[in-house]
């Protein structure tokens, strides 16, 4: 693999002129970004028919973006910490446009999973936007600026569903990836024109080896988990696929400790802050998502059931659409509460308030406006923890490290994700009610997901606790550090 060459983390690093407009962009991306995980929900059920395809197969239409996003997120982030952090974002928006556009002309499974699987390359956006932050904005703008980014992930999610459900109803559905790539395209002409290229870069040889050995392990793991369900969790596919995603990451890990120049720093990693947060991301990952897994179906079950609110998509679209301003609109409360009492604090009050949202959830399920009220406090807490995560991994690795560190932590959240979908998928299929002759999940299986995504949240909690007592995290390498805050040679010496 070619060189890449260094570039200074000194004082010539030049502060970003237009600080507002890197924000708004930076956060745009994101937004688009994570609009391209919902763009599909509506039209899944019809997949089938219009590729042409039995329903296994059309289901790699998801997985494809799910397991090509695992792999390219920190890849793409060591990268951007090498080569240039614009660089690699703009490259990922480019991916972000192909693969709508492959998308847009599909009318088979083929071309639909290839194009997925581009559209997936391009999840390393929000960790690049996260990291460019840190190495452009004045430190005093860096935590709302980092929290809102973060949070713009769950944003496009919770609005891309009725929008995306509104197309879907209403026009042809290739219009869903010719909005995507649209909407690609509006935000890299916006990033080429106000997002300056960050100076702050390791340069080295780029880690091929730990490269492909990470994302054969991760995709083992990941398929595994996702496809679980349809081969058999007992099945020898599936337990091949553990078995070979533990073995081929243990090989990895101890090549990562050996080589000069890894893919992912294991010894910064392994760093009490750098694991703790990585550990409770899963855990809030996991939460986050169980939300999206349950009120949707809520929502639109019969009413027949006598917990079903027999609602349209468009309807549960727009049901959980305030969820992701409320997540927008505590991005700065969680700022304010990580430079008052630091982000450990922070993400502890996060999950706190995403397992009372579970609890009143387990209680208040009858009403629409019950589900409403229950989603925004969800939000609220993973605006909390969402905003925190970043300035706690920011806080504990070195500037030249911050897009891989990034990028990892972002991956352990799709980690959860991925497992929440499994072990509720599980749950939702094992436990049934018979209604016509169809099996739908049942009242006691919701609350039995409800409970597990809380208690995934107070085991979040309880994984923070250990997390080293932390102030703010470091600004920008060009700036000195603000009283109080922790220098990169106090944390690397941990």
């Amino acid at each position: 693999m070619p060189a890449f060459p260094a570039r200074s983390t000194g004082a010539e690093t030049a502060a970003a002129p237009r600080p507002n407009a890197v924000v708004a962009v930076l956060a745009l991306a994101g937004i688009v970004v994570s609009l391209m995980q919902t763009l599909v929900i509506p039209i899944v059920p019809e997949l089938p028919k219009l590729l042409d395809a039995p329903a296994s197969d059309a289901a790699w239409a998801v997985t494809a973006t799910l397991l090509a996003a695992a792999v390219a997120t920190p890849v793409v982030g060591r990268l951007g910490d090498m080569a240039g952090k614009r660089r690699m974002l703009l490259l990922s928006l480019v991916l972000l446009i192909a693969g709508s556009a492959v998308c847009a002309l599909s009318d088979t499974l083929v071309p639909m999973v290839v194009g997925r699987a581009v559209q997936g390359l391009s999840a390393a956006v929000i960790p690049l936007g996260i990291s460019i932050m840190r190495d452009e904005l004045p430190a005093e703008r860096l935590a709302g600026a980092t929290a809102v980014m973060s949070a713009s992930l769950g944003v496009g999610g919770a609005l891309g569903l009725p929008a995306a459900a509104l197309i879907a109803d209403n026009l042809d559905w290739h219009m869903l990836f010719w909005l995507s790539g649209a909407l690609g395209a509006v935000v890299l002409v916006l990033v080429l024109a106000l997002v300056p290229e960050s100076a702050v870069r390791t340069g080295g040889r780029f880690d091929l080896i730990g490269g492909i050995g990470m994302a054969a392990g991760l995709v083992s793991l990941l398929l595994a988990i996702s496809k679980g369900a349809d081969w058999g969790w007992t099945g020898g596919t599936t337990l091949g696929l553990f078995a070979a995603a533990v073995v081929i990451l243990l090989v990895w890990g101890w090549w990562e400790l050996r080589t000069p120049q890894p893919l992912v720093d294991l010894r910064t990693t392994a760093r009490r802050q750098v694991l703790f947060t990585n550990l409770a991301s899963i855990a809030i990952g996991f939460s986050m998502f169980a939300m999206s897994l349950v009120l949707p179906q809520l929502l639109q079950l019969p009413e027949a059931t006598g917990y079903g609110l027999g609602r349209s998509l468009l309807a549960a679209g727009l049901v959980m659409a305030p969820s992701g301003l409320v997540m927008m609109a505590f991005a700065p409360v969680s700022a304010k509460v990580s430079k008052s009492r630091g982000p450990k604090v922070t993400l502890m009050i996060g999950a706190l308030i995403v397992a009372a949202g579970y609890g009143l959830n387990i209680v208040l399920m009858s009403e629409l406006w019950h589900l409403v009220l229950v989603s925004c406090v969800i939000s609220a807490g993973i605006g909390f923890a969402y905003g925190a995560m970043p300035a706690l991994i920011m806080g504990a690795v070195p500037a030249g490290e911050t897009a891989a560190a990034n990028s990892l932590n972002t991956l352990m959240r799709s980690i959860g994700t991925s497992v929440a979908s499994a072990v509720a998928g599980v749950i939702l299929a094992q436990m049934t009610v018979s209604l016509g002759g169809f099996a739908l999940p049942s009242e006691n299986a919701f609350k039995v997901v409800m409970a597990i995504g809380a208690g995934a949240a107070l085991l979040a909690f309880v994984i923070t606790s250990f997390i080293p007592r932390h102030r703010p995290a470091a600004g920008p390498a060009h700036t000195a550090p603000a009283p109080g805050i922790e220098s990169e040679a106090t944390a690397a010496a941990r």
